[in-house]
């Protein structure tokens, strides 16, 4: 982003030229069949799960981090990089600044959990908190990243972050073209229009739906509203689902290419959760069990024999209890 005129959206083209680029810097993670389960829930039988949370640093965000920084010109990286995050962006893209040799400044809101701020710095990152929410740690880190010339590297609204979540997608439906809906979580909205807009590229009869904690529905509010909405305030426990506003970049391609955005409560996520640990052994947090609380919900009911897919998009405890 040039700051000249309005970010272009990325195409199916750009995703692949991504995959390219962040080859062997990325895990290829897997697809995998959800069945057999003990509780015999009758959308298990044609589930897949794409494995995100065994992506490095635990999320898909490694694509889009890996993406923008080799993006970057040389004279532009070598500055470092500054970003906002909930934790998640952050390590990814201090896992990215790491393999490139340069610092990264990483501003967390107060709600990020402590352990993501241990392994940032574990990454060399330096670690600012700031703000209550997301939000709040983005003016900073912009305040930040023009004072200091650093590249200031957004979680969602960058074409190249954007291009390298669509690699997430272009896995899928190469392992599995018969993939009928894609189940996706949302915070600021860059893996579901990376994923959306490489999926209908690839197979234009592709479902996409999109999951949003009821206390941060930032998309589906912004549907409503025909424009990018701003949440007076968010109430959700998944603090990777979390920001105020999106960017009208996502939102116009969310527009076009998400099907419809459905609503889970944070209790829900943390059953979710549970279910895939003592199920299927998988560490998700909150916003990675957000596709399955819609399945286990009823908030998106699958046709018989409607084969789905459930991102998997980040790992953590939350299903292990106290």
């Amino acid at each position: 982003m040039d700051g000249i005129g309005a970010p272009q959206e990325p195409t199916l083209d750009d995703v692949r030229r991504a995959a390219l680029r962040i080859a062997g810097r990325v895990r290829r993670t897997p697809l995998l069949a959800a069945a057999p389960v003990r509780d015999g829930a009758a959308w298990a039988g044609t589930l897949v799960l794409k494995l995100e949370n065994l992506q490095v640093t635990g999320s898909f965000k490694a694509r889009g981090a890996s993406n923008a920084v080799l993006s970057l010109p040389a004279s532009t990286v070598a500055r470092g990089v500054t970003t906002a995050s909930g934790g998640n962006h952050g390590l990814a893209v201090a896992y990215a600044a790491h393999g490139a040799g340069v610092p990264a400044t990483i501003f967390l809101p107060r709600s990020a959990p402590e352990s993501k701020r241990q392994k940032l710095r574990r990454w060399g990152a330096e670690v600012v908190v700031e703000g209550e929410v997301w939000d709040d740690s983005q003016a900073a880190a912009l305040r930040h990243a023009a004072a200091t010339g650093t590249a200031y590297l957004h979680p969602f609204a960058d074409p190249a972050v954007i291009a390298g979540q669509g690699t997430v997608a272009t896995e899928i439906l190469d392992e599995d073209p018969t993939i009928d809906t894609l189940l996706v979580a949302i915070g600021g909205g860059g893996l579901v229009s990376g994923v959306a807009l490489a999926a209908r590229a690839i197979k234009p009869g592709l479902r996409v739906v999109g999951i949003e904690p009821v206390g941060a529905p930032t998309l589906l509010r912004s549907l409503e509203a025909g424009r990018p909405a701003v949440l007076d305030r968010v109430d959700t426990a998944a603090g990777t689902l979390a920001p105020r506003s999106t960017d009208a970049l996502n939102f116009g391609i969310i527009q076009r290419c998400v099907d419809r955005i459905v609503l889970v409560t944070d209790d829900a996520m943390r059953e979710a959760a549970a279910w895939l640990w003592f199920e299927q052994a998988i560490a998700a947090e909150l916003s990675g069990a957000a596709a399955i609380a819609a399945l286990m919900t009823g908030a998106y009911c699958p046709a018989p024999n409607e084969r789905v897919c459930a991102i998997v998009c980040g790992a953590g405890l939350d299903g292990l209890g106290p």
